[in-house]
C-alpha cells in the first residue's frame, strides 16, 4: 500500500481532497520502471481530467514497459500554501512519489492564461523554475499542445517541447533517453541528441537576434547538426493509433464526465481566425467500425452512462449518419445519454437530437461568430443568414425554444454596423419563433442567449497579422451591442453576455509573444500570481506592472501593424500551412472573399505533404 502524500489533517483542510489522493478506476500503477514521467496539466482536477489529449499520451506510454506515466494537476491555492508552509513537494497521483525524483515532467499547454501555473508546478516540484539553472539530476522538462507551436513566451522555463501529435515520436525520444541514461550521459548531451529528432525542439540550442525596431532578425540554431525549422509530427494512421479504450475514471465530477470518442482530427472548414483548424491539418477521420468498437469498450470499461464525440466539426464527418444511429441503438440499450457538440443545425442533426436522450432539457447552439454577413465572409465562416434562420425555423417547429449565439468582437475590419447585426440577428430569430410557434403550442416564451468574446488573433492563422485594441474600445464594443439589445423588439426574449477585456489583451501578448515575455511571467508568479485563467485570481495590475518592472511593451505586441515579411516568434515551426498561404489567406479577407471548404476544393495551404487525408480522399 502506497504511502499517502497528504495527511489526513490536510485532506480534512482542503476543498475537493479526491482531487490529490489517486487510486481511480483504470489509474495505471507499476511496481519499477526505467523511465518515470510525470504528465502535468497547469490548470485544476476538474479541468485536466477532461483532457482528451493527456489520455492519450497517459495510454501511450505506460503501455511501454519500461515506463510509468502518471498523472499531475495543479494544485487549488488552498493545497498551494499548505505545501509551501510545509515543504511538502509536488507528487504524482498514482505513487504519491515526489516528481523532482522522476526523468520527465511533462506539461500540456492549452491555454496561455495557465502559463503562471507551469511555475506553479515547478516551484511545487522544487526544480529550478528556469531551465537554465537545472542540475543532472533534476527532470528534464518537456512541453506540447496547442500553445506549444508558439513556445517562445514560455521558452526559458523548458528544457524542451514536442511540436505536433505524440504518437509518431516519442517512443524514439524515450528510447534515446533511455540509452543515454544507461551511458550516463549528461542532461545538455541528451537534448543535443533529442535535437535532432523530427519534432523536438530545445529552446537553449537555438538563437535569437533583434533589430533596433524590436522585430525578430533571426533565428538560429547554436549548433550545425540540428534543424533550422522544427517540423510538425502527424499522424496519419488515426485507426492504428493509441486510444483509451480504459480511461481513468475520476472520484469526483469532472468538466467533460463522460466517454469520449475521437471521430477525426483537423478539420476542413479553413476559419481564418481559427488556430486549431490550421495547426492540425490535414482533416483525417476514423473508420466508423473503429468508432463503434471503441465506444462499446469504452463504455464497458468506465461505467460512464455518457457519450460524447470529439471533432472541430462533426458534421463534416462522411460517416456521421451510420456512427449515430448505431450510438442510438447501443446507448439506449444501456441508457446511456449521447452529447452531440460541434454539430450544424439543419433537418439531420434536429431529428437526431429529437432521439436523444434529454436532449430537450438544454438549448440548440450557433456559432455564427459575426452579426453580419459581410464579416463573416471576412472570417471564412461559410454560414449564411439563411442557414441561420432555416436552422432556427426547423428548431422551433421541433419543440425547442432555447437559443445559444456565440460571436466575436474586434475581428479585422469589423465595423459599427457589423456590431449592431448581432442584436438584430438575434431579434430576427426570435421574431422567427412567434411566427412559426402557434401560441397554444409554445412552451413558455423564446430565449436568445447572445454570447461575445473578444478576438485574439493567434499564430498559424491568416489573422496571426491583425491589430488588437485597447481594453475600453473592447467594452466600447460590447457596449453598442448591449444598447442595441435594448432597442429591439423582442428584447424582452434577448440575454447577452460578454467577456473581459483585460483578460484578452493580455492573452494577446501571451500568444503573439517572443522569449522577453517570460521575464513577466516569472515577475507575476514571483508575486503572487497564478491560475490566471479564473476570474477570481486574475490580476490584471499585477500584469501590468510585470511588464513595467520588465520594460515590455503590450502596444507593441497587440497594436503594433505587422509587414508581410516580418519573422514571426514561431516561423521556425513548420505546421504544416505555409505562411504564404496564411498571408495570401490574410489578403483575401480584407477583400471580403470567401475560400471554399477543403471538400468543395484544394487551396494548396500545404497540408498536402503530409500525403493524406482529405487532400487525398479523390486520388486513386
Amino acid at each position: 500500500m502506497k504511502k499517502p502524500a497528504l495527511s489526513d489533517e490536510i485532506l480534512m483542510q482542503i476543498e475537493k481532497p479526491a482531487r490529490y489522493i489517486g487510486n481511480e478506476l483504470n489509474s495505471v500503477v507499476k511496481d519499477t520502471s526505467q523511465i518515470r514521467f510525470a504528465m502535468c496539466f497547469p490548470d485544476v482536477y476538474e479541468i485536466g481530467m477532461s483532457h482528451l489529449g493527456i489520455q492519450i499520451l497517459y495510454e501511450l506510454f505506460n503501455r511501454r514497459e519500461d515506463t510509468w506515466c502518471e498523472r499531475v494537476y495543479s494544485p487549488w491555492p488552498d493545497l498551494h500554501k499548505i505545501m509551501k508552509e510545509q515543504n511538502i513537494p509536488l507528487f504524482g497521483l498514482e505513487s504519491q512519489e515526489p516528481v523532482k525524483n522522476f526523468d520527465f515532467i511533462g506539461m500540456t499547454l492549452q491555454y496561455e492564461m495557465c502559463y503562471t501555473n507551469i511555475l506553479q508546478l515547478l516551484d511545487l516540484a522544487q526544480i529550478p523554475l528556469l531551465a537554465k539553472d537545472r542540475k543532472d539530476s533534476d527532470p528534464v522538462v518537456l512541453g506540447g499542445g496547442p500553445c506549444s507551436y508558439n513556445p517562445e513566451p514560455v521558452a526559458a522555463f523548458f528544457d524542451c517541447f514536442y511540436i505536433g501529435e505524440g504518437e509518431t515520436k516519442y517512443d524514439e525520444f524515450l528510447n534515446l533517453y533511455k540509452k543515454m541514461k544507461e551511458g550516463n550521459d549528461s542532461r545538455s548531451a541528451f537534448l543535443h541528441e533529442a535535437a535532432k529528432i523530427p519534432g523536438i525542439y530545445v529552446p537553449s540550442l537555438y538563437e535569437v537576434s533583434y533589430k533596433n525596431d524590436g522585430t525578430i532578425a533571426a533565428f538560429t540554431p547554436v549548433y550545425d547538426d540540428i534543424p533550422a525549422t522544427i517540423k510538425k509530427q502527424v499522424d496519419m494512421d488515426i485507426n492504428a493509433s493509441v486510444y483509451p479504450d480504459k480511461p481513468v475514471v475520476p472520484f469526483i465530477k469532472a468538466t467533460q464526465d463522460r466517454v469520449v470518442l475521437e471521430i477525426q482530427r483537423g478539420c476542413i472548414r479553413g476559419c481564418r481566425f481559427c488556430q486549431a483548424g490550421m495547426i492540425y491539418r490535414p482533416n483525417r477521420e476514423k473508420n466508423v467500425s473503429r468508432l463503434k468498437e471503441l465506444a462499446e469498450t469504452m463504455l464497458a470499461s468506465t461505467g460512464y452512462e455518457e457519450i460524447s464525440l470529439s471533432s472541430l466539426s462533426s458534421s463534416d464527418y462522411s460517416k456521421l449518419d451510420e456512427l449515430i444511429h448505431f450510438l442510438i441503438e447501443e446507448c439506449s440499450r444501456k441508457n446511456v445519454n449521447i452529447s452531440l457538440p460541434s454539430l450544424r443545425i439543419d433537418a439531420f442533426s434536429l431529428d437526431i437530437m429529437k432521439q436523444v436522450q434529454d436532449i430537450k432539457k438544454s438549448s440548440l447552439t450557433f456559432a455564427p461568430e459575426a452579426g453580419s454577413q459581410r464579416l463573416r465572409n471576412v472570417i471564412n465562416k461559410g454560414l449564411t443568414v439563411s442557414d441561420i434562420m432555416e436552422g432556427a425555423k426547423q428548431a422551433f417547429e421541433g419543440g425547442w425554444n432555447k437559443v445559444k449565439l456565440y460571436f466575436m468582437l474586434g475581428l479585422p475590419t469589423e465595423t459599427e454596423d457589423d456590431m449592431r447585426a448581432i442584436p438584430e440577428l438575434a431579434n430576427e430569430i426570435a421574431a422567427l419563433y412567434y411566427d412559426v410557434v402557434p401560441k397554444e403550442k409554445r412552451n413558455g416564451r423564446c430565449q436568445i442567449t447572445i454570447s461575445t468574446s473578444f478576438f485574439v488573433p493567434k499564430p498559424f492563422t491568416p489573422f496571426q497579422w491583425a491589430v488588437m485594441l485597447d481594453p475600453k474600445d473592447y467594452l466600447e464594443r460590447a457596449r453598442i451591442v448591449n444598447d442595441h439589445v435594448k432597442e429591439q423588439l423582442n428584447h424582452k426574449s434577448i440575454r447577452y453576455n460578454w467577456h473581459e477585456a483585460d483578460v484578452t489583451v493580455l492573452e494577446g501578448v501571451l500568444a503573439r509573444g517572443d522569449r522577453r515575455i517570460s521575464d513577466a511571467i516569472l515577475y507575476v508568479y514571483e508575486h503572487g500570481g497564478f491560475f490566471d485563467a479564473w476570474s477570481e485570481f486574475f490580476n490584471f495590475s499585477l500584469w501590468l506592472e510585470a511588464f513595467d518592472a520588465c520594460g515590455i511593451s503590450m502596444d507593441f505586441y497587440n497594436k503594433r501593424l505587422r509587414s508581410d515579411d516580418e519573422i514571426f516568434p514561431w516561423d521556425f515551426i513548420d505546421a504544416g500551412v505555409t505562411k504564404d498561404f496564411l498571408l495570401r489567406e490574410w489578403k483575401t479577407s480584407q477583400n471580403e472573399e470567401v475560400t471554399p471548404n477543403c471538400r468543395m476544393r484544394c487551396s494548396g495551404c500545404g497540408a498536402g505533404q503530409f500525403k493524406g487525408g482529405v487532400c487525398f480522399e479523390n486520388k486513386n
